[in-house]
């Protein structure tokens, strides 16, 4: 993808069960004295693609002084870990050992790039039960409603005006008295309380551990068990390539708590028609994790051979079809089999340089311009059937289609598009809350229904400096990810929300729009 949106984080746990929940195998094997810390890193490195921020752990020992332990640090998770100094590494996973983990890696839909705002985190208290750590996927839609509810309490303060501060002093709220309380409870407090998107890790000082995902589903978490240890991350690769195989979703609105080295699934919330966000298998998740039993790769590869089916420009010699690297890739390749032209790498990506999309804004710009390489070799004199992911804001695609004909000698550029236009903005954990800032909305009206006609294709082609233009309808997304149309959250390309805060925020994000107001809708 060329773009530079960003998303919302990810999440891991790991715990060591007092029994076997069935057989042991190759990962639980690994497992020595009950520590089960030298497992996070992989998983967290698998989850990368979620955050680059800033890593976090925390772990929990019971026969430590510092019961829950956390240790957190800004950039991705070989530097966070300092991985590339083997000493120093192994000093941190001796440091946090524990028999029960969690871990988070972050990009920052709201705060700033520093440690205080990196995850997990960590409220100390005298009682166990109110010493507590945990680390959060998702966007608060209602943020600042919540917010403005608990200062109109006595005597409360914020320091980073995030919503993961919110849920902190949400959780401190709930955990208050002088009894432990029944976690699904305070799991089902939350629930009528939090509007948006919310995968919650959580553990105690007591060795209590739940691990939560919102009734609407909107971001995915993937759970495991093999003898006594149990794994849970955002994205189920982390656990495929841990070794794990009877790999699971886990269903919106339900938890997995752990109490007293046990482990049990409950219902926190009532079950309902889910909303997952569509962009998790266009973008988000890693090609080879799947999503509520629906796989990104197949989902991508659908898009490619639904754009061929609806392809109108014919094939001629001196045609190539060009994937952005990478998650274009699968779609590129679906699309160059059914037009029978073929898929070469026209562009090369550099490595090293992170994803734009996840980057802060101080180094954005400066890696979009050293990310991708035009093969002149390849793309010289040819007509160049480009394969993209979406199109949010298209400053980048705008300076890639520049490369690919100055640089790189194309003779055309048709851009094909796997996505439905962007045209409204996402208030669930993706950085795109404003109107002002999508490349699609001005080019349609109140009754566009989600495809678009060729008058605006062709006015969209031209600002882009393209010859032709193509996206995926919107109508075509659930048959695209082998999903029902009505379980997926299309507000980013129908302006149609699944909560009522998404509904309330539209309506700002418009008012703010009209009247050229800039700023994070919800903030």
């Amino acid at each position: 993808m060329s773009e530079d949106i960003h998303h919302e984080c990810g999440v891991a746990a790991l715990y060591w069960l007092d029994k076997p929940v069935g057989k042991g195998g190759r990962v639980s094997g690994q497992v020595s004295n009950r520590d089960v810390t030298p497992l996070i890193p992989a998983i967290l490195l698998d989850i990368q693609n979620r955050g680059q921020l800033a890593a976090g752990i925390t772990s929990y020992n019971p026969e430590r002084a510092q019961i829950l332990d956390t240790y957190k640090e800004i950039g991705t998770v070989s530097e966070a870990f300092r991985m590339s100094h083997p000493g120093k590494y192994a000093a941190i996973i001796k440091e946090y050992g524990g028999r029960a983990i969690i871990g988070h890696t972050r990009y920052a839909t709201c705060g700033q790039d520093d440690t205080r705002h990196a995850q997990p985190f960590e409220r100390h208290h005298g009682r166990l039960w109110k010493w507590f750590a945990f680390a959060f996927n998702g966007n608060l839609a209602n943020y600042t409603q919540l917010r403005d509810q608990l200062l109109a309490k006595r005597h409360y303060h914020f320091t980073l005006d995030t919503d993961t501060e919110i849920i902190m002093h949400a959780l401190s709220y709930r955990l208050r008295g002088d009894s432990p309380p029944d976690l699904r409870k305070v799991m089902a407090s939350l629930a009528r309380s939090f509007d948006g998107a919310y995968n919650i890790v959580f553990q105690d000082a007591m060795g209590r551990m739940m691990i939560a995902r919102d009734p609407l589903g909107l971001r995915p978490m993937s759970w495991a068990v093999q003898g006594k240890l149990l794994a849970a991350a955002s994205e189920s690769v982390a656990l495929a390539n841990m070794g794990f195989t009877n790999i699971q979703s886990l269903e919106p609105g339900t938890m997995i708590l752990v109490e007293e080295g046990e482990m049990r699934i409950e219902r926190f919330a009532k079950a309902r028609t889910p909303a997952r966000c569509f962009f998790e298998w266009v973008y988000f998740a890693n090609v080879g994790s799947s999503i509520d039993e629906a796989g990104v790769y197949t989902a991508r590869a659908n898009s490619g051979r639904l754009l061929a089916a609806m392809e109108d420009q014919g094939v001629q010699n001196n045609s190539v079809v060009v994937p952005v690297p990478d998650t274009a890739k699968a779609a590129a390749d679906a699309y160059s089999f059914a037009m029978g032209i073929p898929c070469v790498e026209g562009l090369i990506r550099n490595r090293y340089v992170g994803r734009t999309f996840i980057n802060s804004g101080s180094t954005r710009h400066r890696s979009v311009r050293s990310k991708y390489t035009p093969l002149r070799s390849v793309l010289n004199k040819q007509r160049v059937f480009l394969i993209e992911d979406s199109i949010v804001r298209s400053t980048t695609l705008r300076a890639l289609v520049h490369q690919v004909r100055k640089r790189g000698g194309a003779r055309e550029i048709h851009v094909r598009v796997a996505c439905p236009p962007i045209i409204s903005p996402c208030f669930y954990g993706i950085d795109m809350s404003t109107l002002g800032e999508l490349f699609a909305p001005p080019y349609f009206g109140r009754n566009y229904k989600g495809a678009p006609d060729q008058d605006a294709l062709d006015k969209m082609a031209a600002e882009l400096g393209v010859d032709s233009l193509r996206y995926l309808p919107a109508p075509d997304l659930g048959p695209c990810l082998g999903v029902d149309p009505d379980s997926i959250c299309t507000g980013c390309v129908t302006g149609k929300y699944p909560s009522e805060c998404g509904r309330y925020l539209i309506r700002q994000a418009k008012k703010n729009y009209r009247a050229g107001r800039t700023g994070r809708t919800y903030e």
